[in-house]
């Protein structure tokens, strides 16, 4: 059961991952890649709100395999951000390589301790 939750929260989560990604990127013209930190920061946000929910108790285990390890591990992608950071240096933009290194980090983690300190908050 649990393996059908993950399978079923990752085709959803990286359905969503490709959608929003280029609905974002399609929207400017810069070499940053908006696409790619909009998903990060989002699932980091949504990750930090089902663990944090979780932990309370006020969401299942099998919510979140479902949304936390299915959704948001879909949702989100290292791999992509690494490769598109590598990429923005190879092709002579280091500055925007250095900041998409300087804000997805602090982005992503204060993404994540927001969704937690929402999910505190609500559950008590």
């Amino acid at each position: 059961m649990n393996w059908l939750l993950v399978a079923a929260g990752a085709a959803v989560g990286a359905l969503l991952r490709y959608l929003t990604d280029r609905a974002v990127q399609s929207r400017h013209d810069a070499l940053f890649p908006w696409g790619t930190f909009v998903v990060n920061v989002t699932a980091s946000l949504l990750l930090g709100l089902i663990t944090g929910a979780a932990a309370g108790g006020a969401a299942s285990p099998h919510l979140q395999l479902l949304l936390g390890t299915g959704l948001c591990g879909a949702l989100s992608t290292y791999s992509t951000f690494s490769y598109e950071t590598l990429r923005l240096a190879e092709q002579g933009a280091p500055l925007y390589a250095l900041a998409n290194l300087a804000a997805s980090l602090p982005a992503g983690l204060g993404a994540a301790y927001a969704g937690a300190a929402v999910a505190a908050t609500l559950h008590g």
